[in-house]
């Protein structure tokens, strides 16, 4: 692994992705040491979590959009008395 690693902020999720394939590629491989291995894991772990949120970030974005592409019609059917 490379000194000189852009930080994950910086990544575009295409990037992140192209990066953890390699890191997984190279474990996968078993050439490297286990100081070299620690140290890939570690960032392979960074990627993943990093990657994983944006996921969720996109997740959310597209379900707040496709309700507003519905419309609030359960508001027509939700029961508003009190009990």
């Amino acid at each position: 692994m490379s000194q000189d690693m852009k930080p994950i902020e910086e990544l575009s999720f295409r990037e992140a992705m192209a990066e953890l394939d390699s890191i997984v590629g190279l474990l996968e491989s078993n050439t490297l040491e286990l100081e070299e291995s620690l140290v890939s894991y570690e960032r392979g772990v960074a990627l993943l979590r990093s990657l994983k949120g944006r996921l969720g970030e996109a997740q959310q974005k597209v379900e707040v959009l496709m309700g507003e592409l519905s419309g609030d019609k359960d508001d027509e059917v939700r029961d508003t008395t009190l009990s």
